[in-house]
């Protein structure tokens, strides 16, 4: 019996349940979307006015807080045992057909930035050809990457397409002559000496470099180049830095990412001498529940199915709102404790960040590592430092020959420091980098700085001497 009556209350709290997970974890634009698919479903639901003051404003949502306590609790007992259900599921199943249908179209408003393959197509088009010289064309297009790279050789063209392959070899000489320089290239040795071509520089020792000895330069053996061509390496050297103004993606230049504009949920600011938890609420519409549903209860004229319908609508009002009351309170909660605990980093940068884990801070608030986990995700924190996604700062570490912390990240900043300061003509090894790492009190195996230094796209040190 007992079982059969745990097994209905989870039934009936799990869609509640799902809802405060996925309110605790939504970014705050997300969340200003549910918020108002919310209240398109639900009657009761209204938003505060605006005029309101912040006083007056706590006073009407706390009126929502009744018997709230209680239902949580019970949540929070079953969260273990729908998390698996909330990773198979992903999403909050409640809403509507129409809210997905406006969820959808917001996502399909959003404008789509101009590929490779559309801007080529966007100048063929500005070129007078005849038909079959066109077809032929937009092949090749299509046979380019998003690099910018031809995927297909001319003789592989003619034989799927039954094209001439002089007709592809005439197009393709037409499409490198489109922007942006070096598009259309075989590989990337075509590409770069299309650009130099570009530049009217094919006598250049750059252009004889990168036709005769491209092997030679991508493994920067500049002695060896140098005593091929009779020159010095200073010579090779100064042209190897010519050539690496080269754009080697040039397909990238429209498959660059979108910038993405972050609003943070925590901002931290230094207030006389102390760093002071500035919440975002400006973006979360602040609700209460209607006084017209109140009365429409109070009043003794009304069906039982009315009322329990009305009833029903107010106490899942009233649970979102707590919802989102809780979400905050435990979005500020972790904030007091990163901030805290990396005070030298709010005060000197990344160098300075401590290692922490999810679990110290899920016991310094109270709660369970997943609920930080989630309440982490995909926020951001607003620092003098800059804007950082507030999962930057769990991070494991390293502990000093002081007794002191240090992050993985302060290690991988200590590298970069170590080799951005480095003798270009005698850089350092990942032994040496080791050695006075450990000097420092920081023991790191030479793999893991081997590991870091990839992590931090920085070549090995015989492929970074400068002559």
């Amino acid at each position: 019996m007992h079982q059969s009556q745990n097994f209905a209350l989870q039934q009936f709290l799990a869609p509640q349940l799902q809802q405060s997970l996925l309110i605790l974890q939504a970014p705050l634009l997300e969340l200003h979307n549910l918020v108002q698919q919310e209240m398109e479903t639900n009657p009761v639901l209204e938003e505060l006015p605006s005029e309101l003051t912040p006083e007056e404003r706590n006073g009407a949502e706390s009126s929502a807080d009744n018997n709230f306590k209680d239902e949580f609790e019970k949540l929070a007992t079953l969260d273990e045992e729908w998390r698996d259900y909330m990773a198979q599921s992903g999403s909050y199943t409640g809403r509507s057909q129409e809210a997905k249908d406006k969820r959808q179209f917001f996502f399909d408003s959003i404008a789509v930035q101009e590929t490779l393959q559309q801007n080529l197509m966007t100048q063929l088009n500005q070129t007078v050809l005849n038909a079959n010289d066109r077809k032929t064309a937009e092949l090749i297009i299509g046979n380019i990457d998003d690099n910018g790279f031809l995927q297909s050789t001319p003789e592989e063209m003619a034989l799927n397409s039954g094209i001439a392959k002089e007709d592809f070899e005439k197009m393709l000489a037409l499409i490198q002559s489109f922007y942006p320089p070096g598009v259309g290239a075989r590989d990337l040795r075509d590409c770069l000496l299309i650009q130099l071509q570009r530049e009217g520089k094919e006598s250049s020792l750059e252009y004889k470099i990168i036709s005769d000895y491209m092997e030679d330069l991508g493994k920067r053996r500049f002695p060896e180049i140098a005593r091929r061509m009779n020159m010095n390496v200073e010579e090779v050297q100064k042209c190897a830095n010519n050539i690496a103004q080269l754009n080697p993606r040039p397909g990238q230049t429209f498959a660059a990412a979108p910038q993405n504009y972050v609003l943070p949920d925590v901002t931290v600011e230094k207030v006389d001498g102390d760093y002071q938890i500035i919440l975002n609420n400006e973006q979360i519409p602040h609700l209460r529940i209607s006084n017209i549903y109140k009365d429409i209860i109070a009043q003794g004229n009304n069906g039982s199915e009315v009322k329990d319908y009305i009833r029903d609508k107010i106490r899942g009002g009233k649970f979102l709102i707590r919802s989102i009351h809780q979400r905050q309170q435990t979005i500020s909660n972790i904030a007091q404790q990163i901030v805290s605990r990396q005070r030298d980093f709010l005060e000197h940068g990344s160098s300075q960040l401590k290692p922490m884990t999810m679990k110290e801070i899920a016991d310094a608030v109270g709660v369970h590592e997943t609920t930080v986990s989630r309440a982490v995700s995909g926020k951001y924190m607003a620092t003098p430092q800059g804007i950082f996604e507030m999962k930057y700062f769990f991070t494991p570490g390293y502990q000093t020959a002081t007794g002191e912390s240090m992050s993985n990240t302060s290690v991988k900043e200590t590298i970069l420091d170590l080799i951005k300061n480095e003798d270009g003509h005698s850089p350092l090894s990942d032994q040496e980098i080791v050695q006075i790492l450990c000097q420092r009190g920081v023991p790191v195996a030479r793999r893991t700085v081997a590991k870091y230094r990839t992590e931090l796209n920085i070549l090995p040190s015989n492929m970074r001497r400068k002559y």
